[in-house]
């Protein structure tokens, strides 16, 4: 009670009983709201300090103000430059077949190579060459000059191949393509003027029947012109070594004294034709539907008959890709690729026979002379 009488009011009267406990309860709260709010601050203000000593570090450096200068911001471009990244082109794949094939394209006729000597083979002139070592295993004149009449088309697909953006794109067949196919009687396709074919029918169209039509369209699809590509052609020669001896003037094979090759130039084009997975897979093709239009709503289907007709002859192996031609010039010619019943690969090449299918039966004999 003696501390309770310490607590009076302002006029001095003493406080009553109820009073003082409620002015003792508000001490109470205002000390233990103290004992509570001063860590706070302490740790609120230590927070606060060390927040600004680190954005002071983080702060950048600002440039001396020069004396009666205005203060300029300069925005700095930095431009990157367009980088071109070549990306693969899908046409240029190796073949699976060529993993074993030697290197280059030279083969060369020497003291090792057996003459073609058989009379069974009719045709003037004759090659065979193993495609695993280089090697000329056989030969009938294989190195005289010849013209390679539609077995040109063999490298207008090469090159048309390798110059290829998309197979899926479509070129109109024009009037001047048509008349320049009727104008030297070529074999054909069967596309007609107007008609848009597909890129890949026409890589089809130029092997399987031996389409000039299709070749020319191919020609102007990828050079805009049948000159422009021919010189495409001629580079081609040129960097597989053989324009010494080989040379063309068209992308179809028509007759012309300047268009011309030997055989062995033409084994090697077969060759380098054949390393590639598209061309590979083209030649190998018997049959093809093309792609239906509004010229041809059913396709037109087509076939490599040279294939078809020798698949059952015994040539001790398979041939799995060919290309013939016909000029009077030249007679029946033809370029085949075989797989023998050993895995050997060979390439035979045979031209001036009297008809398509004795050049097919020369060179059954030649594969089942000399492969094994």
């Amino acid at each position: 009670m003696g501390t309770r009488a310490n607590y009076r009011k302002k006029d001095g009267s003493r406080l009553s009983a109820s009073e003082y406990r409620k002015r003792r309860k508000r001490e109470i709260y205002f000390h233990i709201s103290l004992v509570v709010l001063i860590p706070i601050l302490l740790i609120s203000s230590i927070i606060v300090v060390i927040h600004k000593v680190k954005h002071k570090n983080e702060a950048p450096v600002h440039p001396v103000e020069v004396e009666n200068s205005t203060e300029e911001i300069s925005i700095i471009d930095t431009v990157i430059e367009d980088v071109e990244i070549e990306e693969e082109n899908p046409y240029l794949t190796k073949s699976t077949d060529s993993e074993s094939f030697f290197e280059g394209y030279d083969f060369q006729i020497d003291s090792e190579t057996v003459g073609i000597t058989s009379e069974e083979v009719y045709s003037t002139y004759g090659l065979l060459v193993n495609l695993d070592t280089g090697k000329v295993i056989a030969s009938k004149e294989g190195n005289v000059t010849i013209n390679p009449a539609s077995m040109t088309k063999i490298l207008t697909l090469l090159v048309a191949v390798e110059h290829l953006d998309d197979i899926d794109n479509t070129f109109t067949m024009t009037q001047e393509i048509g008349d320049y196919v009727f104008k030297n009687d070529c074999s054909q396709v069967g596309f007609v003027v107007g008609e848009e074919v597909p890129v890949k029918d026409l890589l089809y169209g130029t092997i399987l029947p031996s389409g000039a039509d299709a070749a020319m369209c191919l020609a102007e699809y990828i050079a805009g012109s049948q000159e422009a590509f021919v010189d495409m052609m001629n580079e081609k020669l040129d960097e597989l070594g053989l324009s010494d001896t080989a040379h063309f003037t068209n992308c179809i094979g028509v007759y012309d004294k300047d268009h011309y090759c030997t055989l062995l130039d033409m084994a090697m084009i077969l060759k380098a034709a054949e390393e590639n997975d598209l061309c590979h897979e083209i030649l190998n093709a018997r049959t093809y539907l093309t792609t239906p239009t509004a010229e041809h709503p059913e396709g037109l289907q087509i076939s490599n008959w040279f294939l078809r007709r020798i698949e059952d002859k015994d040539t001790h192996g398979d041939v799995v890709g060919a290309k013939t031609g016909f000029v009077n010039e030249s007679g029946c010619c033809g370029a085949s690729y075989e797989i023998s019943n050993d895995g050997t690969h060979y390439i035979c090449v045979t031209a001036d026979a009297w008809s398509s299918w004795r050049c097919i039966y020369d060179q059954v004999d030649i594969y089942s002379t000399f492969c094994t």
